[in-house]
C-alpha cells in the first residue's frame, strides 16, 4: 500500500507544476487572455476590451510597432524608438504632465482614431466594450 502512494507523488508534482506554467504564463502575456490590459485600470466604467494583438496587426496590416508603441519627448514623438514592453500606464497617467493624456484618453485617441482615420474598426463604446 506504501508502495501505491510513492507512485502518486511524481503525477501530483508534475500536475501541480503544469498548472502553475499555465496559470503564470496566461498572467504574462496580454495575447493569452486576449483583453486589453494595463496596471493603470484599477476601477472600470466598463468591460475590458478584447483585442488579439497579433490577429489584429496582421488583419490591420501593421508592421510598424511605433505606430501604436510610440515614444514622446517633450510633445515630440521620438521617431525610431518604441515603448513595447511598457506599460502604457507608465507614462499616461492622470496629472503627471500638463502634457500627457490620462490612460483612458489615450487608449480611444489612438484606437478610434486610427479606426477613424482607417475607415475600418469599431469606433463606438458598446463595439469594443462588450459583456
Amino acid at each position: 500500500m506504501a508502495k501505491t502512494k510513492l507512485h502518486a507523488y511524481p503525477l501530483i508534482v508534475c500536475f501541480l507544476g503544469g498548472l502553475f506554467f499555465f496559470v503564470a504564463s496566461s498572467a504574462v502575456c496580454q495575447e493569452n487572455n486576449g483583453f486589453v490590459s494595463d496596471p493603470g485600470f484599477n476601477e472600470r466604467l466598463r468591460p475590458p476590451v478584447r483585442f488579439l494583438h497579433d490577429d489584429h496587426n496582421e488583419a490591420a496590416g501593421l508592421h510598424d510597432c511605433a505606430a501604436c508603441h510610440h515614444l514622446y519627448e517633450d510633445g515630440i514623438k521620438i521617431e525610431g524608438n518604441m515603448s513595447v514592453g511598457m506599460a502604457c500606464s507608465e507614462c499616461h497617467i492622470s496629472g503627471k504632465s500638463d502634457t500627457l493624456l490620462d490612460l483612458i484618453r489615450a487608449y480611444h485617441l489612438q484606437c478610434r482614431g486610427c479606426h477613424i482615420q482607417e475607415k475600418a474598426g469599431p469606433i463606438t463604446c458598446g463595439q469594443c466594450h462588450r459583456k
